[in-house]
């Protein structure tokens, strides 16, 4: 059965979720806390080997006395020599555990194994158009029903800890690959690489480089139906992940509020750009971009916080002898008011920007003749609101809208992409989840109208 939902119901429940406070950026999770727990284990394996060779003299000692002097001087030699050996044989044990959690690199630094193994069993309606798990897109055309099970969509990535660098600098990165680099067929699961940088980070300054989403975009709904491609891809989230290379500058403005300024320089794609046959050589496939992003956070206790940040983009395309400028400006937010509900949400306003991997919309620019290029202007974002019920169990709804200016696409362009969610969490473990989701997806067709595509998925993720 297919849900049908008004352009302006749908567009209600966007404006309706939450508008932005003064927020920034979510915390990322510290490499600090890996480096810590590595010495800790590493100081835990020395005093238990301490305790070993202590363990191991006092039992040499009882071996090495006389029977009736070693009687005489605990009354009972045999008890206390099987509770040493007992005591030896577990903290034995303790040793070796102690030794598996532990991976080392050649050069002798710390790393750690992560990810998530995650299967999917999915259902789309008639408009999906395509045998892809989760379309961003309703299609044009009607087809059968389509569904099945996955688990390319499974995440496998490694962090690590570095040595000092220079003027007191830590080393940290990380890369997360998945197996979309291949078809859907079961024996073409290609491993494709997602995410990976390099961070040297100071008290107060840091530069990374690698492959990460735009600077001005860092935030994403939440979502395990939709990993290969971002949740709500083509409906306001700009995700592509870009070679780049950032600088961030901290100021501390008291206990509990912080200002970050970010930098990038980064390398634009466009591989999927919708190019006319005849100019399709002359496109630049990768431009270099500027990208800024100005974060104010504020924490008030443990569970409360506010984040917000503006960010901007420029670039430009070089197509059929012609520069066509690629302008974004944008804000991204973060609110928790209590520690059971968080508001998250990022807007923005701009003009050819398909570069940033707006699923099937590709409309940055369009040929009116040969020589003439116009950008295309487009607005849109995402908002999600989550309750967290319990340690197990954690509700999203989201919502997100691509809109591009119906006067600058031709007459078979997409004029707007839409996409309404509801998701839960729950966790049957500390590390396994089950997570239920619903999502239907509303394309607006110039002279033609409205196709929907409803999306149902199962997720079962495994954590390590």
């Amino acid at each position: 059965m297919r849900t049908k939902i008004s352009t302006t119901a749908l567009s209600a429940f966007l404006l309706f979720l939450p508008a932005p406070v003064v927020v920034a950026a979510q915390d990322e999770p510290g490499m600090k806390q890996v480096l810590e727990r590595l010495e800790r284990l590493e100081r835990e394996n020395r005093a238990l080997a301490d305790e070993l060779r202590k363990l191991r003299s006092e039992i040499a000692g009882f071996q090495a006395k006389p029977p009736a002097e070693t009687q005489e001087a605990q009354g009972h030699s045999q008890p206390g020599l099987s509770e040493l050996e007992e005591k030896m044989d577990i903290q034995e044990r303790r040793v070796a555990e102690q030794a598996q959690t532990k991976v080392e690199a050649s050069q002798r630094f710390p790393i750690r194994v992560t990810g998530m193994a995650l299967f999917n069993a999915f259902l789309n309606s008639k408009q999906s158009g395509t045998t892809v798990e989760n379309p961003p897109l309703a299609s044009l055309a009607r087809g059968p029903a389509f569904g099945g099970a996955t688990l390319r969509q499974t995440v496998v990535g490694i962090t690590y800890q570095g040595p000092e660098a220079l003027w007191g600098g830590k080393v940290r990165g990380s890369a997360f690959f998945d197996f979309a680099g291949g078809t859907t067929q079961s024996l073409g699961n290609l491993l494709r690489l997602r995410t990976a940088t390099i961070e040297i980070d100071w008290k107060n300054r840091g530069i990374t480089a690698g492959q990460e989403k735009p600077l001005f975009s860092p935030r994403e709904p939440n979502s395990l139906a939709q990993v290969l491609l971002s949740p709500l891809t083509g409906s306001g989230n700009l995700w592509l992940w870009q070679p780049q290379v950032r600088f961030e500058q901290r100021f501390q403005m008291g206990d509990s509020t912080t200002f970050r300024a970010q930098t990038a320089l980064a390398q634009t794609n466009e591989q999927s750009a919708s190019v006319p046959a005849p100019f399709a050589s002359s496109l630049e496939r990768a431009r270099p971009a500027f990208q800024g992003r100005f974060e104010l956070s504020h924490r008030f206790d443990g569970d409360r916080r506010f984040e917000f940040a503006p960010s901007f983009h420029t670039s430009a395309t070089h197509v059929a002898a012609t520069t066509v400028p690629s302008r974004l400006v944008s804000f991204d937010f973060f609110a928790n008011p209590w520690k059971r509900l968080e508001a998250t949400g990022f807007f923005f306003s701009g003009r050819n920007i398909a570069l940033f991997g707006t699923g099937g919309i590709r409309q940055g620019f369009t040929f009116l003749a040969p020589g003439r290029v116009i950008p295309v202007q487009s607005k849109g974002g995402w908002s999600q609101l989550t309750f967290r019920a319990h340690s197990r169990l954690s509700f999203n709804v989201f919502g997100g809208i691509h809109d591009d200016r119906n006067r600058d696409l031709t007459a078979t362009g997409i004029a707007r992409n839409q996409t309404g969610a509801a998701n839960l969490f729950f966790r049957i473990a500390p590390n396994v989840l089950v997570v239920f989701e619903t999502a239907q997806t509303r394309t607006t067709y110039l002279g033609v109208g409205n196709r929907l595509n409803n999306h149902y998925d199962l997720a079962l993720a495994y954590l390590f």
